[in-house]
Formats: structure tokens, C-alpha cells, sequence
């Protein structure tokens, strides 16, 4: 009988050290068995690394949605609007408009970047200190950010709370920890189709005024709130981690652009960017890879054969922000720095579903019980692994499906072929 305890509480103990990985492969498969397998995986047999940015950069590697089935998925994730947001449209005069559009807001100085930085961190950023979660922390901070460089003026806290809400639920759903909402991006889409006159900026005319408001909500509140959120969160897990990298970080602009530059090679802001071919492509002494093939370039995996393209190639949709994006994370970071001390025994992914749990006390303050707090963290963190990851089994297997059902891209395309 105490053998046959103490081998269950072993067994129960051991939980956070074996069943996280044995749930990700059950989901990997499930997902293969639901949703099909597609694609040509970039690196892979077919491409090694030396070959991922020839093909990436080639002119016929240029389909975005149209004809793969993983389109449906990520159209399902990234409703309202998915047809619209600069990312899904297929390329043509559309798209070309759109993306200017997005570079014309976005374009600004490093020196107003920085500003908007620390107005909109002052105005934003939750009160209050001990054990937080990053990605939550500044989420409010760069939904303020955004708002002003769209509408050129502070946003109130209820506009704040509907981008929030909508990145959130986005983020949540990618990473099969939370179901789809869509109340909830429906109210921000309604807000800001209420104020699409306020934006000083020239919205694309190729969209009626629905559409622009999904225009809006897509790129600016819902991706770059959304990544420039992630991307805080990784560049301040690898300091919280490294107590004497952060205060050299702290006291040095040079050593925190390394660890802006470091984290971001090996956290990758995006997984797996999916390319319709439109036409033959054939390498140089290389393979022959049919026109409609599905691409599937895998960031991950080219970063770690020694590849750093952290916002895309410039020859095939590269991220509008790949100049704002590393100077107003930088800017916040450095800014955060100045007034926190942040410590972490948390996991650190690239997924990073746990939000970035840290300890963060303003600096200068004396901590009691910090090597207690760092303690429950690990623990804390481990077993939240546990559940965490059986949630994004069932979750996720049932978004899956979900987006089997409805096949939102392939249906689009069907009603409008163009």
C-alpha cells in the first residue's frame, strides 16, 4: 500500500516534466488527422536552408490564401475581416494600395516613436507591482500607442479596453488557450466604424466604410498590438532571466539592442508564413516545384540553421512596422528598465503561452520573500503547463474543426474569384 502511494505521488509529481510534451505531439497529430497535411515545409527535404530566401524572395512564391487549406484556419483566428488584413489579400493593385496605406501610417521618427512611447506607457500601463504577466502588463501600453498613431490623439480607457479585448481574444485563440469570442471584436469593429471620420490618415479607397474599420482592426489593433506585445514579452523574459545582463542592459543602449536582436532570433515573432505558388518555380540546380504548390516557410527552423529574417524578406511581404516595430520595442523596453526590476524562473518559449510570468518590483526597493515568490513562480508555472497544455488539446482540436466547417477562405474565393 505505501509503495503503491509513494509510486503515485511520484508519478503525479513527475506530471510537469513529461505530459506537456506528450500533449503538444497528440495535438500536432490530431490536428494533421482534422485539418490534413498540406504544404511543402521550408527547410525541409526539398529546400535545405541555403536555399529558404531564394525561394521565399521568388516572384511566383507571391499566393497568399487562396487554395490552401491552412488558409481556412487562420481566417477562422484572425476574424473579422480576415479577406481584408494586408496579410491575407492576394497580391494586385489591392494589395498594393493597402500596403502603402500601412507604410504611410507607420512612417515616423525614431525620435517621435520614442515619445509616443513613454506618453502612451505613462498613460497606460497598470498599476501596481509584484508577480505579473508581461504580454498582459504592456498589451494596454501599445493598445494606447496605436490608437494614437491612428487617430493622432490619446485614446480613452474604454477605447483601450474594446483593442485589448480584441487582441487578447485573437492571441488567446492562436494559441488554442481560450476560444474565439467574436462579441468581442465585433464591438471594437463597431467603435471604430463610429469614429473612421477621426483618423487623419487617407484609408485605402479600394475599401467601402466597413471595410476600413476591419482595415484598422487588423493591422494596427489587432497584429501590431499583438506582436509588439509578444515581442516585449520574450526581449524582457531573456532579461528577467539574467539579473547581471539586465543591469548592464539598463545602463547600456548598445547591449539592449544585442538582446532585442538575440531574443528576437530565437523567439521568432511568427511560426510558419504559408505561400501560394502562381507559378512554376525551378531552382537552379534544384527542384521543380509545381505552380499552386503550398509553401510552408517555417521562421523557427530557419533561425535556428543560423537564418535571421525576424520581419520577412523584402521581396515578399515584408512586416510594415520592420523599422517601428525594433524602435518602439527598444524604446519601451529601455523605459521599463529605467523604473523595474524584473525577475523570472518561468519557462520560456517561442509560443510563449504563459504570458511571461516575471516578478517586478520598482527599482531601488527592497523585495521581502523574493527567493520564496522565484520558487512558487517555477512551481506555479510548471503545473499551469499541465492543464495549460491539456486546454489547448481540447481547445484547439475543436477550433480545428471548427474552421473545417466553415471554411471561410475557400468559400470567399468561391463567391468572389477574384
Amino acid at each position: 500500500m505505501i509503495i503503491a502511494v509513494a509510486c503515485g505521488l511520484v508519478g503525479l509529481a513527475s506530471l510537469p516534466y513529461w505530459l506537456p510534451r506528450v500533449v503538444v505531439t497528440l495535438r500536432m497529430w490530431l490536428f494533421a488527422r482534422i485539418n490534413g497535411t498540406e504544404g511543402i515545409p521550408v527547410p525541409g527535404e526539398l529546400v535545405d536552408p541555403t536555399r529558404f530566401l531564394e525561394l521565399y524572395s521568388d516572384p511566383a512564391a507571391n499566393g497568399r490564401s487562396r487554395g490552401a487549406v491552412l488558409s481556412d484556419l487562420f481566417w477562422y483566428w484572425l476574424s473579422p475581416g480576415a479577406h481584408l488584413h494586408q496579410e491575407h489579400l492576394e497580391p494586385g493593385p489591392r494589395y498594393d494600395e493597402v500596403a502603402r496605406c500601412t507604410r504611410r501610417v507607420l512612417t515616423m521618427s525614431t525620435r517621435t516613436a520614442d515619445g509616443l512611447v513613454t506618453e502612451s506607457l505613462d498613460a497606460a500601463l497598470p498599476a501596481g507591482t509584484g508577480l505579473v504577466r508581461i504580454r498582459d502588463l504592456v498589451m494596454p501600453v501599445w493598445a494606447e500607442f496605436y490608437h494614437r498613431v491612428v487617430f493622432g490623439r490619446p485614446g480613452t480607457e474604454a477605447a483601450r479596453a474594446l483593442i485589448v479585448g480584441n487582441a487578447h481574444d485573437v492571441i488567446t485563440a492562436l494559441k488554442c488557450t481560450g476560444l474565439r469570442h467574436m462579441g468581442r471584436r465585433d464591438r471594437l469593429t463597431s467603435y471604430l466604424e463610429g469614429v473612421l471620420d477621426e483618423v487623419p490618415h487617407d484609408l485605402p479607397t479600394v475599401f467601402d466604410r466597413h471595410e476600413r474599420a476591419l482595415y484598422l482592426q487588423g493591422t494596427f489593433f489587432n497584429t501590431a498590438v499583438v506582436q509588439s506585445s509578444e515581442a516585449t514579452a520574450h526581449v524582457l523574459m531573456v532579461l528577467a532571466g539574467d539579473a547581471a545582463l539586465q543591469a548592464k542592459a539598463a545602463a547600456d543602449e548598445a547591449t539592449l539592442d544585442r538582446v532585442l536582436d538575440d531574443a528576437l532570433h530565437r523567439y521568432p515573432l511568427f511560426g510558419v508564413a504559408h505561400r501560394i505558388t502562381t507559378a512554376e518555380i525551378a531552382l537552379p540546380d534544384g527542384p521543380v516545384i509545381a505552380s499552386g504548390s503550398v509553401l510552408c516557410f517555417s521562421y523557427p527552423d530557419y533561425h535556428r540553421a543560423g537564418g535571421h529574417i525576424p520581419f520577412g524578406v523584402p521581396a515578399n511581404r515584408p512586416c510594415p512596422a520592420w523599422h517601428l516595430a525594433p524602435v518602439t520595442v527598444r524604446a519601451l523596453t529601455r523605459e521599463l528598465l529605467a523604473r523595474f526590476v524584473f525577475a523570472t524562473t518561468a519557462a520560456h518559449t517561442r509560443a510563449i503561452p504563459n504570458r511571461g510570468p516575471c516578478l517586478m518590483n520598482r527599482r531601488g526597493t527592497r523585495v521581502p520573500g523574493r527567493a520564496a515568490t522565484l520558487v512558487y513562480l517555477r512551481l506555479r508555472d510548471r503545473w499551469e503547463d499541465v492543464w495549460r497544455s491539456l486546454v489547448q488539446l481540447v481547445l484547439g482540436t475543436v477550433m480545428v474543426w471548427q474552421a473545417r466547417r466553415l471554411r471561410l477562405c475557400t468559400r470567399y474565393f468561391e463567391r468572389s474569384p477574384t
